[in-house]
């Protein structure tokens, strides 16, 4: 059986524990091995193993079932047990619950005995300390302190408290009977007041924080209290400005007394508000006072800068001391103390912002015009001024006699960036000094300044001097720079567009002086705009004007009429030459001074005056058959020179000119064909025939009769 046992390993598995027992009995092994393979005697060990396991079942199935039955036997048990134990906890529980009721009713009975002890003992308590108090008073009255609390120095703090405990029951005896005792209380008050601040001022020196504490408390209850206060922000004071940053001193000042005082004082946070109180009030002030004064008066520019760094600086400590504990209300109390500093300089700043924006910006512009030996003359204002302008917008008629101005444009950008550094530094500084229901107007008024100076006395002065400059249209080799006055106010206006937005729009946005910013904004904007459309409108016909000299000067008649037809050996004209490379260098310069659309709109105009001047120029000539190919090739390059326009619109009207040109020369047989082409299909028929009759050959009866 044992045997039996050994073939069983864990886990269990059934054809392992057959090949284990076959490889144990004797022929088991597999044929040709060391035994020969016997199957009978393996068949026999197959039933004496099946036998033992039988047995072996029945073995292990009494046993299972003899511990069930005792399993069954100790739960029967357990549960007995438990019942019982369940028994006795509610026995317990019901011991608990009287021996609860008994302690709080003992508990009660010990809180009223202790009520009626208390009742009796606080009368004798007080009766004891009346008597205690009645003793030190009749020493007073006798004039002699006999008792130990008053003469031993280290009983201070005893004697503190009963001095004080009579000094409030001499405020209530009358005078005329106790005077000369309510003095002697009086005196001795105060003679250990001061021995008490003299006391608290030694241990401060010595730095000793724990006696501090003990002094504070006693004297808390006296008058004298404050003036304990007052003698520790005055040391702590003491040497704490040793850096030329006073701001800094303060900051580092207040944040070591923020670390001790509540390790001294009972209300710590009164007495560092008292001590930044002093600090502004004491200190700052007399700092802002001395810095400010010198250069109120004298020095603008620099009263200005140094207002706005000092009040900088000022709030930016404030912000600082936010950290700190100091009441309910700390916010509103830093505000209280930095206005008391600067409330006499921020009444009138805008006054003086104003005054020396003025001053200041007038001098940049006097400056640069005396650098260009200019004397600047006067625009002039009022009716006939007016009248003139609009007499000039109607008609494009220049009034008066053409300044010569020798291309100067008198536009800076350096003086532009001059006046707008010192507007953007007017901004900030209005921005952190005005109160914050002034800041639109006050905003305001800068940047009318800034309108009155870079708009009007200088671009617009600019504009005027150009529009006076151009010649008429007449004139022969004129200089037009008005298109470098137009390139620079350009440039110019951009940077005065790009302030309003980033300085000045954060001041107004949520105020009623937004719209009247934009509006005056509008305003300035449609009047430069109107000078330059203008001045641009004179430019071209001046431009105009030039080619129409060119081609008076240079076109001959005999350059479309040869007198020897076979000897042509121009491809076009020296006109067209000469018209075409001033055009190129003018589209050039237009491209030069402006951007986005106006370059396109400037440039169509032009392409269409340019366009108006060749028809009406080939107009003015009679063409024989060469002469009417020379006239061909003029009008491709003048086509050519139009490309550089890259306008679709003008290019259009040169191509239907060149077609136009073709009725020179074409066949008479063919001109019915040419005329109902696509590019000359929906003409006029009389600006067709008024091309056709240019043909030297047009009176000829043959042409006459096809063109009909």
């Amino acid at each position: 059986m044992a045997t039996t046992a050994e073939l069983f390993e864990e886990p269990f598995v059934a054809d392992e524990y057959i090949e284990r027992l076959v490889w144990r009995t004797p022929g088991g092994g597999s044929r040709g091995g060391p035994e020969a393979f016997d199957p009978k005697r393996l068949l026999e060990e197959f039933v004496n193993h099946i036998q033992e396991l039988q047995i072996m079942d029945e073995r292990i199935q009494r046993k299972v079932e003899k511990l069930e039955q005792q399993c069954q036997k100790e739960a029967k048990e357990f549960a007995r047990k438990v019942q019982e134990l369940q028994k006795s906890n509610q026995v317990a529980f019901q011991h608990f619950q009287e021996l609860d009721e008994h302690i709080s009713y003992v508990a009660t009975k010990v809180c009223h005995l202790g009520d009626q002890l208390e009742g009796v003992n606080t009368p004798r308590q007080r009766a004891v300390e009346a008597q205690k108090l009645m003793k030190y008073f009749n020493e007073f009255l006798d004039g002699e302190l006999k008792s130990d609390v008053f003469t031993n120095s280290e009983k201070i703090k005893e004697a503190a408290d009963i001095i004080q405990k009579l000094h409030l029951i001499a405020q209530e005896l009358p005078f005329d009977r106790f005077s000369e005792v309510k003095s002697k209380i009086a005196s001795k008050y105060h003679d250990l007041e001061c021995q008490l601040i003299q006391e608290f001022t030694g241990a401060q020196r010595r730095a000793e924080i724990s006696r501090m504490r003990e002094v504070a408390a006693v004297l808390l209850h006296f008058k004298g209290y404050s003036h304990c206060v007052d003698v520790y922000i005055k040391q702590c004071q003491e040497g704490a400005y040793l850096r030329n940053d006073i701001f800094e001193d303060a900051a580092i000042l207040c944040q070591r007394v923020n670390k001790q005082v509540g390790d001294i004082f009972s209300n710590p946070e009164t007495v560092l508000a008292k001590l930044i109180q002093n600090v502004f009030e004491i200190k700052l002030q007399s700092f802002v006072k001395d810095q400010l004064e010198e250069c109120r008066k004298s020095d603008a520019e620099q009263y200005l800068k140094s207002l706005y760094d000092l009040y900088t600086r000022t709030t930016n400590l404030s912000s600082k001391l936010m950290e700190f504990n100091l009441g309910t209300d700390k916010q509103t109390f830093l505000s209280k103390l930095i206005k008391s500093i600067f409330i006499s300089y921020l009444e009138n700043y805008i006054e003086v912002e104003t005054g020396y924006l003025k001053s200041r910006s007038a001098m940049i512009l006097q400056r640069y015009y005396d650098s260009k030996n200019h004397q600047k003359r006067s625009i002039g204002t009022g009716g006939i001024q007016d009248l003139k302008e609009r007499i000039r917008q109607r008609t494009n008629l220049p009034l008066g006699p053409s300044i010569d101005t020798h291309g100067e444009t008198f536009l800076s950008q350096e003086v532009v960036v001059n006046l707008l550094q010192e507007t953007k530094q007017a901004f900030e500084r209005c921005h952190r000094l005005s109160d914050p229901s002034d800041l639109p107007r006050n905003a305001f008024r800068i940047f009318t300044i800034l309108v009155e100076f870079l708009c009007i006395e200088h671009i617009d002065y600019a504009l005027e001097t150009g529009l006076a400059g151009i010649p008429s249209s007449d004139s022969r080799n004129a200089n037009l720079y008005f298109l470098d006055v137009v390139h620079q106010a350009n440039t110019i206006f951009h940077l005065f567009d790009k302030q309003f937005n980033d300085h000045l729009m954060p001041l107004i946005s949520s105020s009623p002086k937004l719209s009247e910013c934009l509006q005056k904004k509008k305003e300035i904007i449609e009047q430069m705009e109107m000078k330059l459309d203008t001045g641009i409108d004179r430019t071209l016909n001046c431009m105009i004007g030039q080619m129409k000299h060119i081609l008076a000067a240079e076109q001959k008649k005999t350059d479309f009429k040869p007198e020897d037809e076979n000897n042509v050996l121009i491809q076009y004209t020296n006109a067209c030459v000469k018209v075409c490379a001033y055009v190129r260098k003018q589209v050039e310069k237009i491209k030069n001074s402006m951007d986005g659309k106006n370059v396109d709109t400037v440039l169509m105009e032009l392409g269409v005056r340019f366009h108006r001047l060749i028809y009406e120029h080939l107009q003015q000539y009679s063409y024989s058959c060469m002469g009417g190919m020379l006239a061909i090739c003029d009008v491709a390059e003048y086509r050519k020179c139009a490309k550089d326009f890259k306008i679709p619109l003008v290019l259009q009207l040169f191509d239907t000119l060149h077609a136009l040109c073709n009725l020179l020369v074409v066949n008479p047989d063919n001109l019915k064909q040419v005329c109902s082409g696509e590019q000359l299909a929906n003409l006029d028929k009389n600006i067709l025939h008024s091309f056709v009759q240019l043909r030297a050959d047009y009176r000829s009866a043959r042409l006459a009769r096809h063109f009909s």
